[in-house]
């Protein structure tokens, strides 16, 4: 498990997807975000890591909660992305509601959505948007298009996020833009 801090109320932390094998196109470590909304602690498409890390895990996440005093809530990027959404919503009473300080924004040939949080200019994508391993940002593979998108699609649902102004781009695949993520978008888009 990897945690980092982006900003104050905003952190990532990577954990191993229980799924992942050998030969996978995709890495078997898995980006998930924690925000400080205004109304609530917000967790996009969160993992528990297991071992060890689950129990330092828990005892962070039971500071943060009892310390803002605020209601958790959990929004996916995608339904396959529910991975430990159960179990935190059991254990905390979590809400599947977005909350105030996030905005999703829909992609329409494939049932994802990104999530904008504009207190930290930060896009959270779920599979349509990978780490491309050179500090950028690249449209997922063709394997992962659904029967209805292709990538022309996809880069037209992704234009109107141009608009935004995307400093950090907090992928679940590969790793995240932490600076200048309105170029990287741009570079993926076009």
């Amino acid at each position: 498990m990897r945690v980092d801090q982006l900003a104050s109320g905003l952190w990532r932390w990577t954990a191993p997807h229980p799924e992942w094998k050998d030969g996978d196109d995709w890495e078997q470590e898995v980006g998930c975000v924690y925000y400080e909304a205004p109304d609530a602690t917000v967790l996009i498409d969160p993992l528990v890591p297991p071992a060890a890390d689950r129990q330092r895990f828990f005892e962070a996440l039971d500071r943060d909660v009892e310390r803002r005093g605020l209601p958790l809530a959990i929004v996916l990027t995608c339904e396959w992305h529910g991975r430990s959404a159960q179990e935190l919503a059991e254990r905390y009473g979590a809400s599947g509601e977005a909350r105030r300080g996030v905005e999703a924004h829909e992609l329409r040939d494939v049932e994802e959505r990104v999530w904008w949080i504009p207190e930290h200019s930060a896009l959270v994508p779920g599979d349509v948007l990978l780490g491309d391993g050179a500090g950028g940002i690249r449209v997922c593979p063709d394997s992962w298009l659904g029967e209805h998108a292709t990538h022309e699609s996809i880069r037209a649902d992704l234009r109107p996020l141009l608009d935004l102004p995307v400093e950090r781009v907090l992928v679940s695949h590969g790793e995240p833009v932490l600076s200048d993520g309105g170029a990287a978008l741009e570079r993926a888009v076009r």
